[in-house]
């Protein structure tokens, strides 16, 4: 589903060159949950937004579903993304002026589905999430979980190839978490491919397989120590 050969990300800021991304030959298979670890800096979320066509890595390859992303323009790539991709954010990325229900609609409504249609993909995948209740709230007036229930939800609705979750719990207590964790699982489980950041192992365990990122390279799981 996702394979990357040799990437390379390198942030320029004045003469200053920061190689963050080292050449990773990377690949993810259809329907696989697979978690992203390493420490603060390794590269993790670089990782995830070259993968997720959100950035452009300085060189190397990205395939996505047969799809070779280097030779698309940026209007294929917005295209790509829109289609074939669901994210979530630590920071929900919810829009404050809209409704839970408004903000799972609005990609629907931006591939083309009417507001009728939009409404009834999204009321009945927010009841499923346990948010029948809040279909009318703004975020403003949703709890953090709720907050990243709702994001999870948007991101799925339109049922994408992906799904790129990056510290989906990283602002949330142990008990919204476990939701969220519950969710990706039954995702995982009805064939949902899933990609996620973490730096919680107690979560990244859940997953399929953990990759770990250090100093912007792939190295075997790091042994433990007393």
């Amino acid at each position: 589903m996702v394979k990357t050969t040799q990437l390379v990300k390198t942030f320029k800021n004045g003469d200053v060159y920061t190689p963050v991304l080292k050449g990773i030959d990377f690949e993810a298979r259809e329907g696989e949950w697979l978690a992203i670890m390493g420490r603060s800096g390794a590269g993790k979320s670089t990782f995830l937004y070259q993968m997720s066509l959100l950035d452009d890595p300085t060189s190397g390859e990205i395939v996505i579903d047969g799809h070779n992303t280097h030779t698309m323009s940026a209007a294929e790539k917005m295209r790509f993304r829109l289609s074939k991709f669901g994210f979530v954010f630590q920071d929900y990325a919810l829009l404050p002026e809209l409704t839970a229900l408004e903000n799972v609609s609005l990609p629907l409504l931006m591939q083309g589905h009417s507001r009728a249609d939009a409404y009834k993909i999204a009321i009945p995948a927010l009841e499923r999430a346990g948010l029948s209740h809040r279909v009318g709230n703004l975020p403003s007036q949703l709890s953090g979980g709720e907050q990243q229930r709702v994001s999870i939800v948007r991101a799925v609705a339109h049922q994408p190839k992906i799904l790129f979750a990056d510290e989906p719990t990283a602002n949330l207590d142990n008990d919204s978490s476990k939701k969220i964790m519950d969710i990706f699982s039954e995702l995982h489980k009805a064939g949902q491919t899933i990609i996620m950041v973490t730096h919680e192992e107690q979560y990244a365990r859940l997953a399929q397989r953990i990759v770990y990122l250090d100093d912007g390279k792939i190295v075997p799981e790091p042994r433990q120590t007393l």
